[in-house]
């Protein structure tokens, strides 16, 4: 029998998409040819935000630019833990100035901020279990290797490599998510072979998603705890959360599914 899950109050950072549209292709996802509906984007991203802050969460907002229209994706820049935040370097110049944008929003709100050397991009490969004190990390198509020594060395945190092989799961939260201080869930063919066993080894009690609910974002998910907010898409796995003893909260995001991001894509959490 599953014990009461409890939530924990978080802080995020989120960026509307008055500006989102696909105008390049940096990810499987990404079509130029199929139109977005903007209204219909915002919408979608305010009733995330309200959602959050339905359950009791702090939301920060971070005004847009009309130049950087994938700015939308607010986890991507920068990885944060004990007032830390660890900067990102993005791989394709289409998204650079956003680090500086996330850099100016640090230092205007108190936080120590490091610029990085190396190329990452932010929560998108990078996943905290503060239960296990551990950073789970992703490589193989966005974040270099060597960030994650460096992001080892600026957070004072053990750092765990993960290797991505499927590009259409190009960061790690698009196939693996933190659901408490302890526990994930992931989509197990989206690793190597050894960092599936990586992953076997330190989460033997992991909720593990098929194919389906994985290729519609539902791994790309935040988590206070008990609630699990995911793509309303990714029924299987809302299941199997529920099963596990915590409570799905679906929402829609079908436009900024077209820029290959869904929930997680769009909240940055700020650990102070």
């Amino acid at each position: 029998m599953v014990g009461e899950r409890k939530p924990i109050c978080r802080t995020y950072l989120m960026c509307p998409p008055r500006f989102f549209r696909v105008e390049y292709v940096i990810n499987p996802w990404m079509d130029t040819t199929v139109p977005v509906d903007a209204d219909l984007a915002v919408k979608q991203w305010e009733r995330l935000r309200e959602t959050l802050v339905e359950l009791g969460h702090t939301v920060h907002v971070l005004d847009p630019d009309p130049a950087l229209p994938d700015m939308v994706f607010a986890a991507n820049g920068a990885f944060t833990v004990d007032g830390v935040a660890y900067g990102a370097r993005f791989r394709h110049p289409q998204r650079s100035a956003e680090a500086v944008a996330h850099r100016a929003f640090y230092a205007g709100h108190g936080w120590s901020h490091t610029e990085p050397v190396e190329i990452n991009e932010g929560e998108g490969d990078f996943a905290y279990l503060p239960g296990k004190g551990l950073v789970l990390a992703g490589y193989g198509f966005r974040t270099a290797p060597p960030a994650h020594a460096e992001a080892a060395e600026t957070l004072s945190r053990p750092v765990v490599s993960l290797r991505l092989t499927d590009p259409r799961f190009y960061h790690l939260d698009t196939a693996l998510a933190a659901i408490d201080d302890h526990t994930i869930a992931y989509y197990p063919a989206a690793f190597s072979e050894p960092s599936q066993r990586v992953l076997r080894q330190l989460f033997p009690d992991a909720v593990l998603a098929d194919e389906t609910d994985a290729l519609d974002f539902g791994l790309n998910l935040v988590s206070d705890g008990r609630h699990v907010v995911l793509n309303s898409d990714a029924t299987g796995l809302a299941a199997k959360l529920s099963a596990a003893g915590f409570t799905p909260v679906p929402v829609e995001l079908s436009e900024l599914k077209k820029g290959g991001g869904s929930v997680k894509c769009c909240v940055a959490e700020l650990r102070s």
